[in-house]
């Protein structure tokens, strides 16, 4: 999807290799089908890529996060519209399940699709591809299928194909490519000689479910058409909360650590808010760079805890910044540092005790709702606690390939100032 944001807003990057990279323009982690022809991997470091890149003229971006997420909220959006929302599951950015079911007798769901897709692409400029089946599984096989096989045109619906056909597409897929099946699992797979979608859709469930486990034998049951997983229209609630990044530079002042733990604790609070959450633990910690050779790797953390559950993220910043202090040591040259945020429990379920401050949670939560509409309306980066998102530190992530985003405020055009 990053490739397909980039090109909406460039249509110079058209038919052009294309790759986007991680944090601190490390990695590739997108790459155009031009690029994948390159044969670049996805997770390969750019440094070993280098003479690729330049022979062949390959765009090498830095990732717009911002730009990406706000193109994602528009794309649910839409797939949203077309049910209730109790039947659709946003699996990922750029994934989505929408359970038709209850309508497939009514509509012709290969044209509800490609009615999808046209609306996707006339709204947002997004090449996507649709898969049909009778469950979670098996409309990600049919997906798949849709996107290696032109003559699908983007479309492919298994439940109303012909039996025949399905066993030849099932076996030309590897079985690595089942969803939830992973490498590890493939290996003892293909050593039982299951090496195809086919031969695992084959299987015994029972037996298999003896030789791995019971998400096994259910996946090969969803092969087989029979529905086993649910559509989850609420996400399920988070065990924990992790915000962390490396550092552009590395960073040897407690300044310059406590000023981007800061940032950190903020950004993860923010979340905990989003999900209408509570946290009642804190872990801080710090590391230098495990492939430095020359120094050994130091790797610190430290766990605190608040006295009542809390959201607000100035008692985040407060205490993160405290706690970091405690495990910094001189003459470290740090390159990464992070928060996560542990006893997580519903905002609406939490008993306050009888000593509670009632008007101070009042007073920090509308604070915290100003802060975030500020953040909704302006960019999190309008507004910040303490030094957060203060511009030009050596600690930022370096993100120097970086395109614009124009639903940004201060990416808009402007006529006469």
């Amino acid at each position: 999807m990053y490739v397909s944001c980039e090109r909406v807003f460039n249509p110079s990057l058209n038919n052009k290799p294309v790759i986007v990279l991680s944090n601190n323009d490390g990695c590739a982690v997108a790459r155009s089908n031009e690029a994948k022809i390159l044969n670049i991997k996805m997770g390969v470091p750019l440094f070993q890529i280098r003479e690729v890149v330049q022979t062949h003229n390959v765009i090498v971006l830095s990732s717009n996060y911002e730009l990406y997420a706000e193109m994602s909220r528009r794309f649910h959006k839409i797939l949203a519209s077309y049910v209730t929302d109790e039947d659709v599951e946003k699996y990922s950015i750029d994934e989505c399940f929408v359970d038709f079911s209850a309508y497939e007798k009514n509509f012709d769901l290969e044209k509800v699709a490609q009615d999808m897709r046209l609306k996707i692409w006339k709204w947002l400029g997004l090449p996507v591809c649709v898969g049909i089946g009778r469950s979670k599984t098996e409309s990600k096989i049919a997906n798949h299928i849709a996107k290696k096989n032109q003559s699908f045109n983007g479309v492919c619906d298994l439940v109303n194909m012909d039996p025949c056909n399905k066993e030849y597409f099932f076996a030309q897929i590897d079985v690595s490519e089942v969803w939830g099946v992973g490498r590890k699992h493939a290996k003892k797979l293909q050593s039982m000689e299951i090496n195809t979608v086919l031969d695992l859709a084959c299987s015994e469930p029972r037996e298999m479910q003896r030789r791995f486990s019971i998400v096994m034998a259910r996946t090969i049951n969803e092969l087989q058409g029979i529905s086993c997983l649910e559509i989850e229209d609420t996400p399920p609630s988070k065990k924990q909360i992790i915000k962390s990044c490396s550092f552009g530079a590395k960073v040897t002042e407690l300044i310059d650590l406590q000023e981007a733990i800061a940032m950190h604790a903020q950004e993860a609070c923010k979340r905990l808010r989003d999900d209408e959450s509570l946290c009642g633990c804190l872990i801080v910690f710090v590391q230098s760079s495990p492939f430095d050779e020359n120094v050994p790797f130091y790797n610190k953390s430290i766990t605190g805890s608040f006295s009542q559950p809390t959201d607000c993220a100035l008692d985040f910043v407060k205490a993160a910044t405290k706690m970091v202090s405690h495990i910094f040591k001189e003459g470290i040259k740090y390159k990464k540092c992070g928060v996560i945020l542990t006893g997580l429990e519903p905002k609406v379920g939490h008993t306050y005790d009888l000593l509670t401050d009632f008007e101070a949670i009042e007073k920090k939560e509308q604070l915290m709702k100003a802060l975030d509409n500020v953040h909704n309306k302006f960019g999190k980066k309008k507004l910040g606690i303490s030094t957060c998102y203060v511009p030009g530190r050596n600690w930022s992530m370096s993100r120097d390939k970086l395109s614009r985003n124009p639903f940004l405020w201060d990416e808009l055009l402007t006529i006469n100032n």
